[in-house]
């Protein structure tokens, strides 16, 4: 919720300047979230990368590419070298990139063989 409400808003490059006073949530909303099932050890483990930052991107465009071309973009930044990508907060299925063919497009099978350590995931929001 929050990055949609901080990363819509703050990012209209209309806005000169902008400041987030308050934010109230309410307590019936956020008791539905019991925080992250796992830690950053979990998400270390499962890459076997310790000692540095994790290195990711999000896709760009958000919108736009079809389940192939988005998928080609998550291939070329894993095999360049980043830990993992997402997607942007705002993407679901959409016509032109249904959720599904877009899944089975970013991991292709030659990739898992070339680097199986990565991690490429679908945001639910």
């Amino acid at each position: 919720m929050f990055t949609s409400i901080v990363g819509n808003v703050f990012g209209f490059k209309a806005l000169r300047a902008l400041r987030l006073e308050d934010l109230r949530i309410p307590p019936a909303y956020s008791k539905t979230f019991q925080g992250p099932p796992h830690g950053i050890q979990s998400e270390r483990d499962k890459l076997n990368k310790y000692g540095r930052p994790l290195l990711g991107c999000t896709i760009k465009p958000k919108l736009g590419l079809s389940a192939k071309n988005y998928g080609r973009a998550c291939y070329e930044c894993l095999r360049g070298g980043l830990d993992f990508t997402k997607d942007d907060e705002n993407v679901n299925s959409q016509p032109f990139m249904r959720w599904r063919e877009t899944v089975s497009c970013s991991v292709p099978k030659q990739f898992i063989k070339h680097r199986p350590k990565q991690v490429k995931s679908k945001a639910i929001t």
